[in-house]
């Protein structure tokens, strides 16, 4: 039997972070709508990461919904810390950055929401817990949203 945390098939997506001019890209799959007006989202964010620094330093970000045909990029940015290498090179050599309202983003996810961080609590786990409200979206795509259960299936996350 799995852990009851990995039974529940979440969407997975992607928190871009920029800082400095540079962009950074993770995988998320403990996010959650926290608020229906204002539209608020929890997302969890590991420590030391650059991700992390990122939000640190901007506390604007965009998260992204990911599709089923960006489950290529899970590896890369789930898998690898953005402090070890540099995303968004990689990201733009592989051809997979698009633009939407000015901010660099994974081309082609099904939705993308633009976050300004309200809080942030230390849960003394492994992941630290921002708050953020949403002030700008776009659905892009209803169809073959990346899953959590897809993860298992392709034996990403065991």
């Amino acid at each position: 039997m799995r852990r009851p945390w990995n039974i529940v098939n979440s969407p997975v997506y992607s928190l871009a972070t920029y800082a400095k001019g540079r962009l950074n890209m993770n995988i998320c799959t403990y996010v959650t709508a926290i608020s229906m007006q204002p539209k608020q989202y929890a997302v969890a964010v590991y420590y030391d990461t650059q991700t992390l620094v990122n939000l640190e330093v901007q506390p604007t970000c965009v998260l992204q919904l990911l599709h089923q045909d960006q489950m290529s990029l899970v590896r890369k940015l789930g898998k690898q810390s953005g402090l070890k290498i540099d995303k968004q090179a990689w990201l733009e050599k592989h051809l997979h950055l698009d633009y939407w309202k000015d901010y660099a983003v994974l081309a082609n996810a099904c939705a993308y929401l633009k976050l300004e961080l309200i809080d942030r609590v230390n849960t003394g786990g492994d992941h630290e817990l921002f708050y953020f409200t949403t002030t700008q979206y776009q659905t892009l795509s209803e169809q073959n949203i990346l899953m959590f259960q897809d993860l298992i299936d392709a034996k990403i996350i065991l």
